[in-house]
């Protein structure tokens, strides 16, 4: 099948173009969702009893359909991207927020009582030693919610701004199977390549779970006056100072 084949309508715009709307809607709802899911998750850590509820609301968005939010929000924010990147924000929430709470109660107690010992204030602990230990718990979700709204923003197409969503509907329009198969294929790319870039991100950033050993923060170096503090903490009444 020849190449031209695959070519993209010129009314739809360019192959750059519709990349970059693209990947900006998707990558920019999986960033307002991380910001929102970070302090709520904290929060449910923080009092177990919001856990629940919050789940709840996660799930009862997740559960609206696309076009209703399409439809709820036109009339405040017209068709441009931002009606498309907040349905996908909220959608994420429902996968980032169980993350962000797996990840910050699997940090090891000890590990709290160490810091403590150390003299850390909860902000402190929170920033240097609790995020980056729940960082690949985290990132975790976020993988899944960004592969999912690359894939996601192509429901955008049904307002005109599906980026890439827009070759289903010219499929439809022009009876071209092929721009159909061009933008399943486009988008499989894409999904794959973003998630091996976060990937690569979350392994470059934690080098503790590719030491191959047991306990994550002992071959790290900006944690070894917090191993020796830990030692302390586990050995009645031995001193911490």
């Amino acid at each position: 099948m020849a190449l031209s084949t695959f070519s993209i309508p010129s009314y739809l715009g360019t192959f750059t173009e519709l990349l970059g709307q693209h990947l900006y809607m998707a990558l920019t709802a999986s960033l307002l969702g991380l910001v929102i899911s970070l302090p709520a998750g904290l929060a449910c850590v923080r009092w177990p009893r919001l856990y629940p509820p919050v789940l709840a609301v996660a799930s009862v968005l997740y559960s609206i359909p696309s076009l209703a939010f399409f439809v709820l929000l036109i009339s405040f924010t017209g068709i441009t991207p931002t009606t498309v990147i907040l349905p996908l924000a909220l959608y994420t929430l429902s996968g980032l927020i169980p993350n962000v709470v797996d990840g910050l109660r699997s940090v090891p107690a000890e590990t709290r009582q160490a810091a403590t010992a150390m003299g850390m204030r909860r902000p402190r602990q929170l920033v240097t030693i609790e995020l980056p230990l729940a960082f690949p718990a985290v990132m975790a979700g976020l993988r899944v919610a960004t592969v999912a709204n690359i894939s996601m923003v192509s429901v955008g197409a049904l307002i005109g701004m599906g980026a890439f969503g827009s070759l289903f509907t010219a499929a439809a329009q022009l009876d071209r199977v092929e721009l159909a198969v061009t933008g399943i294929l486009i988008t499989i790319v894409m999904a794959l390549t973003v998630d091996l870039a976060l990937l690569a991100a979350q392994w470059y950033a934690t080098p503790w779970t590719r030491a191959g050993g047991s306990a994550p923060i002992a071959r790290r170096t900006p944690f070894r006056s917090l191993r020796r503090a830990t030692r302390q903490t586990v050995a009645p009444g031995v001193r911490t100072s």
